[in-house]
């Protein structure tokens, strides 16, 4: 990996790559379960992974030493939509990160980052395995990192501020301001601090 990294080897390289790293780390096979090259309406996508012959993601591959951007994402994004996929994979090799894409009929597309590990990072094996773990086979199999998506998304900061806010919460701070002061504040005077000056305003836009 290291030594793809100082050549700048290309993506043709580094596809090379990523196909033994599915295959000899995370239990893929390379006939059964891979589609190089797949074919979503009149485009292409760098990977089809199938497990029991049914689609379940696409990975874009990138060039080892090029960065990920919004861009590549958007691109495997599109292809993943179009197929009714939930999710992508995004890499350069030393880089992997998964996406979970909500779209539903009619509303906006939704892509939340559910995992990312470099493995080249300063982050310990031990760290990296558990990570990678999610992105294997069996895992995936599993959906394990479904469970994973689920769990981030419900203590996102986001999620947290809509919770923050609920009227059984806001009744709740009432009462421990009342036991604490002996003040009965009122819940709406409560969320109105919350909202201004405790809760960042991209927060309270991002829960609604």
């Amino acid at each position: 990996m290291s030594d793809l990294v100082d050549r700048d080897a290309n993506e043709g390289d580094t596809r090379l790559l990523v196909t033994d790293f599915l295959c000899d780390a995370l239990g893929y096979d390379k006939y059964e379960d891979l589609t190089t090259e797949f074919a979503v309406r009149g485009e292409f996508a760098d990977y089809g992974v199938r497990i029991d012959k049914q689609l379940v993601a696409f990975i874009e591959v990138k060039r080892v030493a090029q960065k990920l951007n919004a861009r590549h994402l958007r691109q495997v994004e599109t292809y993943a939509v179009k197929e009714g996929l939930e999710w992508v994979i995004l890499t350069n090799g030393q880089i992997w990160q998964a996406y979970h894409i909500s779209a539903g009929t009619g509303q906006q597309v939704s892509t939340t980052l559910a995992l990312e590990v470099d493995l080249l990072g300063d982050e310990s094996p031990s760290k990296k395995t558990a990570t990678l773990f999610h992105l294997h086979r069996s895992a995936l199999k599993r959906n394990t990192i479904d469970e994973l998506w689920k769990r981030q998304t419900a203590t996102a900061p986001a999620a947290l501020a809509s919770v923050l806010t609920a009227d059984t919460v806001l009744d709740a701070i009432r009462k421990e301001i009342r036991r604490g002061s002996g003040f009965n504040a009122d819940p709406a005077d409560i969320a109105t601090t919350l909202t201004r000056s405790v809760i960042r305003g991209e927060l309270l836009s991002a829960s609604t």
